[in-house]
């Protein structure tokens, strides 16, 4: 969902996440995620990690950007755009 339309207070299924479309949902069904309260606390690398692992494949570092940007989100951050989590991203994967 866009983080303009997020509300708070009515986060029922994964795509009521910021950034968060069916793709996304699918992304953390996978990992084994199936509503948005499952997610607090959960470090956005640990599920970037854990989805490259068992997918297979290198997903896109953007990817990690909506996580960051839900993991911000679910510890009381104000919804923002994935992309202003890039910088975070980079450092994170630099360190990592």
């Amino acid at each position: 969902m866009h983080p303009d339309k997020v509300d708070r207070n009515q986060l029922k299924k994964l795509t009521d996440l910021p950034n968060i479309g069916p793709a996304g949902a699918k992304d953390y069904q996978l990992l084994g995620y199936q509503d948005p309260q499952q997610l607090v606390g959960v470090s956005a690398l640990h599920l970037y990690q854990q989805l490259c692992a068992t997918t297979g494949v290198q997903h896109d570092p953007c990817v990690l950007d909506v996580l960051l940007s839900v993991e911000h989100f679910l510890a009381g951050d104000a919804p923002k755009v994935w992309w202003a989590y890039s910088a975070q991203r980079r450092a994170l994967l630099e360190a990592d």
